[in-house]
């Protein structure tokens, strides 16, 4: 800041005379500086405007009260030094207000002039976006900030669907930050800037020596999508040498910022051959009579025969005016005074050559700044409105493309609803709505002509051949291996893959295959994989390549073409081979059971039926045989013609329910058995293999290792590597290890040729493997895509079938995981309870149904015999009691009704003879 001091003594030094006192309250002549370059394209158009607001004010002398609006304007030259001397000169001439500075960079400095002096600096040229107003109070900026027309381009980065762009801007405060913005913006949105190619100031620019280097840079990298945000200076330099570099062909895409839209709008020198298929935004200003107008008179009167146009910036300005006049208007209105007094801080300071207290405070400078930014009013550039964060109402943008010298509108881009064909005002009285649905644009044509959408990137290092790595396996060839001891020529499930997913692309791949290894042992996957990150090695690797953690943070995998995770395989013995078979469903204790209680039913039935049931009368050896046939029947629903109590039908019912579930169940388990091969072995999975200490083998190169010592904590020493299916094979066999650890496709590749052994448990990792790109790398989303497309038309199936398919064992035992589970009790304690409490529900009813019937016939058996002893009554009431138990009710009927026949009968005698006495003789 030494040369802003150094400003201040020049402009202050020597003769200045000391401000006394405060001014006029109601000045004849109210004045406002300006300050831009007149010799730019902004600054000529910018006075031309002032002029024209200034006459529109000042031609109604009542508007300001009598008093007259001054516009002076600072010719800074493009130079900061007399920018900041402007500033000065009108901060000491009582101006109320500034408009300015052209640039964000100077916005910085004398922001804090105007801070501390109270005095209103507008801009409609400085949009950088931290130009905060918590920072500057007393900065307004009359137009949109550039953070939305970042925010545009963002969105118009993500509805064409590019996902890296490139940045050229000149190293000012105003690029800069509007890149930074871009930046933010895109990063919101999953994209990002993936080069910045940083200019030097256009003010100082004058040989394209570096533009052409950076262009060169920007030709060799991926991304064809290149923001231009500079000045016009610039820009036009810029689209010369990349016309001259062959970057304005098919394949790239150009979107330059406001400076080109405003360049072509003032009609200035411009080559617009060299843009054809250029994008570029210009700040959106609804159509209006006020605004015709306006752009007729500029042609007819004000630009006084000049060739620059009017273009938006032109409009601005003129409101920009009018938004101080409206505001100054107020204060006046409202009794407010225009005065200006010296500033206590500045008068402390003492020097030389320094007269500090020549600068005059606005005192009214804060009241007039909060009139401004309530501006309410209907410019030329459409409704003028503040938010409380200092910003426009509703931003926004259309959207240009040059073709062939004319300028084509595609579109809008607004705040309030996003990109659309119609004008942007039309969505206001709607609710606000940026769903990708309702983004919309209309045909681009592009640099080269086309139509089609460029994809937005190329190869690096322009069109040289992909160098894509591959590992020289030494084992499971059947995925990647070298064609004959070719050097270059591959083979394998893998590589097929990946060529049949560049068929899909909508753009040829030209590609080399480069061998990584020696082809003696594996190579280390890590290893290859880190070849990637580097750019020099290889630009891809395709192979059997694990998608993990580790590598994810370092490279972009496709979508995986092959699901994977590790998993154990252990030698297996066979257990179905055994004449037994048949009676492992069931464990133990479950025939047990069930055994018992095919007995129990039985007794309950024999009981239930015996005294009612001529079958379960008879010979003990036959009845037992009922029992048993009456039991074991309800398994085949075989009840012949035999008619059982209502009992005896509810136990039988339950019973069946309860056979059927048993032997449905056993059916199942018996042909899992008999069906599926049933395997043995102490391994049952990688719980087991962690707990015990047997030693572990694994593939050389996998990230089983890694993974079994970091993650499942095994020791290093119970790990042994092995290097080919053989090695496999003869160190489960022979006992070097008590299982293997290897990924799921190598693994089913192993057991199609080695029958003995078996995976057991399930995977305990879940992966797959892809192919793998450098960070960011937009091959690798076109190539999953691919990949997908593949798997919907089971092409990727068919090349699975072609080279993993094989098999010479006759049974897929290998893919098994284990023991079936046998059916125990427990699973089935409920519904023998049922059938047991249903039995004693039945018995208990029946032996009710006895004892009464019993106690009925009591005394009949008492009559009949004479008075025994107290212990031989009751062994003869037992012996009579089971006797009746086992007698058959229709005998116990019959005799029953015998009885009663005779006691009517005797009753009948009785009485006969009774009347007989009585007769007279």
């Amino acid at each position: 800041m030494n040369w802003v001091l150094w400003s201040f003594v020049i402009v202050l030094g020597g003769g200045l005379l000391l401000s006394e006192g405060a001014s006029s309250s109601r000045p004849p002549v109210i004045k406002v500086g300006a300050i831009f370059g007149l010799n730019t394209m902004y600054g000529e158009t910018a006075n031309i405007a002032f002029k024209a607001a200034e006459e529109d004010v000042n031609s109604d002398p009542s508007f300001l009260g009598g008093s007259k609006l001054q516009i002076l304007m600072n010719d800074a030259k493009r130079s900061g030094f007399l920018s900041i001397m402007g500033a000065l000169q009108f901060m000491e001439t009582n101006a109320v207000a500034i408009i300015g500075p052209q640039t964000s960079i100077m916005a910085h400095v004398l922001s804090h002039l105007a801070n501390e002096l109270t005095v209103p600096m507008l801009s409609f040229t400085a949009l950088d976006p931290t130009l905060s107003p918590l920072q500057f109070p007393f900065f307004v900026q009359t137009a949109p900030s550039d953070l939305f027309l970042m925010r545009a381009i963002a969105e118009m980065i993500t509805y064409y669907g590019w996902s890296d762009v490139v940045a050229l801007y000149n190293d000012d405060d105003n690029s800069r930050n509007g890149v930074t913005a871009l930046g933010d913006e895109l990063e919101e949105r999953r994209c990002r800037i993936s080069y910045k190619a940083v200019l030097p100031l256009d003010v100082v620019i004058t040989s394209p020596v570096e533009i052409i280097e950076e262009l060169i840079k920007i030709r060799g990298m991926e991304s064809r999508v290149i923001i231009v945000n500079t000045f016009p200076n610039t820009g036009k330099m810029i689209f010369k040498e990349a016309e001259r570099l062959g970057m304005m062909e098919k394949g790239y895409v150009w979107i330059a910022t406001t400076w080109l839209s405003s360049l072509l709008d003032s009609n200035l020198p411009l080559d617009t051959k060299l843009l054809n298929g250029v994008l570029t935004l210009r700040l959106h200003t609804p159509e209006s009579r006020k605004k015709r107008d306006f752009a007729a008179r500029w042609k007819n009167k004000l630009s006084n025969n000049k060739t620059i146009g009017l273009n938006v910036y032109g409009l601005y300005a003129y409101d920009t005016v009018w938004i101080i006049a409206r505001a100054i208007k107020t204060l006046l209105e409202a009794g407010g005074n225009l005065s200006f007094s010296n500033d206590a801080k500045l008068g402390s300071l003492k020097g030389e050559a320094l007269n500090l207290s020549a600068l005059s405070r606005f005192d009214q400078g804060s009241q007039l700044l909060d009139y401004i930014v309530h501006t309410k009013m209907s410019g030329l550039t459409g409704p003028v409105q503040f938010h409380p964060d200092r910003s426009m109402l509703h931003p926004s943008y259309d959207i240009i493309n040059l073709v062939d010298d004319r300028i084509n509108q595609i579109g809008y881009w607004s705040n309030y609803s996003g990109l659309s064909i119609v004008p942007p005002e039309s969505f206001y009285s709607k609710p606000p709505n940026h769903s990708s649905s309702n983004q919309h644009l209309n045909s681009v044509t592009w640099p080269g002509g086309t139509s089609i959408t460029p994809r937005g990137w190329v190869f690096r290092n322009n069109g040289r051949r992909l160098r894509i790595g591959v590992p020289d396996r030494a084992s499971f060839k059947d995925f990647v291996s070298r064609v004959n001891g070719s050097s270059n020529k591959v083979h394998g499930y893998c590589i097929d893959v990946f060529e049949a997913a560049v068929k899909l692309l909508s753009y040829p791949v030209p590609h080399e295959f480069i061998f990584f290894g020696d082809g003696l042992t594996n190579p280390n996957y890590n290893e290859l994989v880190n070849k990637v990150t580097t750019g020099v090695d290889f630009d891809a690797v395709v192979g059997d390549i694990a998608i993990v953690t580790k590598r994810t943070k370092i490279v972009d995998f496709t979508q995986p073409y092959i699901e994977s995770g590790l998993v154990v395989v252990a030698p297996v013995t066979r257990l179905n081979e055994n004449p037994w078979a048949f009676l492992r469903p069931f464990t133990l204790p479950m025939w047990a059971v069930t055994a018992s209680f095919f007995v129990i039913v039985g007794a309950a039935i024999w009981i239930l039926e015996h005294r009612i049931n001529d079958e379960f009368r008879g010979p003990p050896r036959r009845q037992i045989i009922t029992i048993l046939w009456f039991t074991f029947s309800t398994m085949f629903f075989s009840h012949r013609e035999t008619t059982v109590s209502t009992l005896g039908r509810m136990v039988l019912l339950i019973w069946l329910f309860v056979v059927l579930i048993i032997t449905s169940s056993y059916t199942a388990s018996l042909t899992s058995i008999l069906t599926v091969q049933q395997l043995n072995s102490p391994i049952k999975g990688v719980d087991t293999l962690i707990s015990s200490s047997g030693r572990i083998g694994f593939q050389v190169g996998s990230f089983a290792e890694n993974y079994m010592t970091d993650e499942l904590n095994i020791a290093g020493s119970r790990l042994v590597p092995l290097a080919s299916p053989e090695e496999y094979a003869n160190a489960l066999q022979n006992g070097t290890v008590a299982a293997i650890v290897d990924e799921r496709p190598y693994i089913d590749l192993f057991l199609s040729n080695y029958c003995k052994f078996a995976i057991r448990g399930q995977e305990f990792t879940r992966c797959g493997w892809g192919f793998a790109f450098p960070r960011d790398s937009p091959l690798a989303v076109d190539m999953s895509t691919a990949i997908l497309g593949l798997s919907e038309t089971g092409e990727l199936q068919k090349i699975h079938d072609k080279w993993l398919s094989k098999s010479n064992c006759s049974s897929p035992h290998g893919s098994q995981s284990g023991d079936s589970e046998q059916l125990n009790v427990h699973s089935f304690w409920g519904m023998f309870l049922v059938v047991g409490i249903a039995c004693l529900v039945a018995l208990f009813i029946h032996f009710f149904k006895i004892v009464r019937d019993f106690c009925k016939h009591t005394p009949e058996v008492e009559e009949e015999e004479a008075i025994p002893s107290p212990k031989s009554s009751r062994l003869t009431k037992l012996q009579t009691f089971l006797a009746f138990v086992d007698e058959k009710e229709e005998e116990t009927k019959r005799r029953f009704k015998r009885k009663r026949n005779n006691d009517l009968s005797m009753n009948a005698n009785s009485i006969i003879s009774r009347s007989a006495s009585r007769r007279p003789i």
